[in-house]
């Protein structure tokens, strides 16, 4: 069929069933994020290993995902997205199956390791499909959408399935859940993704840019996380800090001066990719003040079990989906991103600022439920949105890489906000219990300290992504040509 013809009915089927194994791949890296946190506690009492390195479990999978996302998207660009997503999806389902059956601490902190590796093989090889499988724009807005709202719930699905695995079966399963939904993907995969078109002379892997790359995201992900548990002025903190910035200067020294860049610089000097990759990345920032410290209020200071600290978060995602859909389907397309993406992000600095409001004996009806809603309907007009401005016009040939770099914003977000975070809330809650030393529940109301202290550094990151979205995003709308040719449509 000519690529001026249009797409029949059969054809837009597949491009939806299309959507359900990139959203289910998705969902997977996404959620694998925290769902096994709530399973951490009973991990550590079966294989025995010491609160010192617990923290390992969460940061070996940050540090593979983050490091390689940009060659995983690259590679993908090189040698066929169907491929590197289909060996994404297996070595993904491998390595969740040996840390289910893992016996020892090393054997775990192996495979989550490994997850992150094919991880960062998955992510880009998905974004980058959804891109180039939906360029009508109807369709796009639509595909985006629900993508969008996958990747700003999956963290919450993590924690709803983790309690629920952990309590109901056991902690070995938010591993072996996996494999009930790599299998199926890769199977589909197999069956319904177009055959790569690959050039015949492949585009050599830019040596030099992967390895100051990798390297300088390793370092600034070690970094983050080192400053979380041994502090910003640890020696090893600021070491890997500088290494990180150095080796991201000489990365961009050499992109400049290589044949074929691992990432082509006219892809992130388009200023309105620019800004959708920035909100991707304040958002990564500001929302793990939002899953990470109402986790532990509701938990340490409610009373809540893991499983109804989870289910807690559902209000947020019954908002977040149908924002999703109106703010991709109905206001992107009239209003263009700058407002709706800004109004998103003041909506979730809001939330934020309400949620400093909580004290040891409020209530979840009344302290944190409407900031949940709130957030839900701010996160909706943000995900979708900036997601599709960070990859739309890139060419054909740089899908994969803006892909990745979408995730990168992401995974080095999140790490800045929950390192940035913790420690802000940490300092707060000793100051406070120092100042304070003749409070009743001095415990919980230093921690709760800590927390409100958190959630008001949220708003500000918020309130900067509002203003940098104003900024750098266009308020036109969309065109309607995207720069891409349909998948299906050869």
């Amino acid at each position: 069929m000519s690529t001026d013809t249009p797409p029949t009915t059969s054809t837009s089927r597949r491009r939806w069933l299309v959507l359900a194994i990139i959203g289910l791949a998705q969902l997977m890296v996404v959620l694998d994020a925290t769902i096994v946190n709530i399973a951490l506690p009973s991990a550590q009492a079966d294989l025995g290993f010491t609160d010192e390195s617990r923290q390992w479990i969460v940061t070996s999978y940050a540090l593979a995902f983050g490091s390689l996302l940009l060659l995983g998207g690259r590679l993908g660009d090189v040698f066929g997205r169907k491929r590197v997503f289909i060996v994404g999806l297996a070595g993904f389902a491998g390595a969740s199956a040996l840390g289910g059956f893992a016996s020892s601490f090393g054997m775990l902190v192996g495979a989550r390791a490994l997850q992150g590796a094919f991880g960062a093989l998955l992510a880009p090889a998905a974004l980058s499909l959804l891109t180039t499988t939906f360029t009508e724009p109807q369709e796009r807005n639509r595909a985006f959408s629900v993508f969008g709202v996958i990747g700003a719930s999956g963290a919450a699905i993590g924690l709803i399935l983790g309690g629920a695995l952990t309590e109901l079966l056991d902690w070995r399963w938010t591993m072996f859940v996996n494999l009930f939904l790599a299998v199926p993907a890769a199977v589909a995969a197999l069956r319904l993704l177009p055959r790569d078109a690959v050039a015949g002379q492949r585009t050599p892997i830019d040596l030099p840019g992967t390895l100051t790359a990798s390297g300088g995201l390793f370092a600034l992900v070690y970094g983050f996380s080192s400053a979380e548990s041994d502090g910003w002025g640890a020696p090893i903190t600021i070491a890997a800090l500088v290494a990180g910035v150095a080796l991201l200067v000489a990365f961009v020294v050499v992109e400049r001066r290589v044949e074929h860049p691992l990432l082509p610089l006219r892809v992130v000097a388009h200023r309105a990719r620019a800004g959708g990759f920035l909100a991707i990345a304040l958002v990564g920032a500001g929302l793990f003040g939002v899953f990470l410290f109402l986790t532990y209020y509701m938990q340490q200071t409610l009373g809540f079990s893991p499983l109804e600290s989870g289910l807690a978060f559902l209000p947020l995602m019954a908002m977040l989906m149908p924002t999703g859909a109106i703010g991709q389907m109905r206001l992107l397309p009239r209003f263009g991103p700058r407002p709706v993406v800004a109004a998103g992000m003041a909506l979730s600095a809001g939330a934020m600022l309400m949620l400093t409001g909580v004290e040891a004996g409020s209530s979840y009806a009344s302290a944190v439920l409407p900031a949940l809603l709130v957030i839900g309907v701010g996160l909706g007009l943000v995900f979708g949105i900036a997601m599709d401005t960070a990859v739309r016009g890139v060419e054909g040939a740089d899908a994969g890489v803006a892909s990745a770099l979408v995730n990168t914003g992401q995974q080095i977000g999140g790490s800045i906000g929950t390192a940035l975070l913790s420690t802000l809330a940490a300092g707060a809650a000793g100051a406070y219990a120092s100042s304070h030393p003749g409070v009743a529940d001095l415990a919980a109301q230093s921690a709760v300290h800590g927390y409100t202290v958190a959630f008001t550094w949220s708003a500000a990151i918020f309130a900067v992504g509002a203003i940098a979205a104003w900024v750098l995003l266009p308020s036109e709308a969309p065109d309607v040509a995207v720069g891409a040719e349909p998948v299906f449509a050869h």
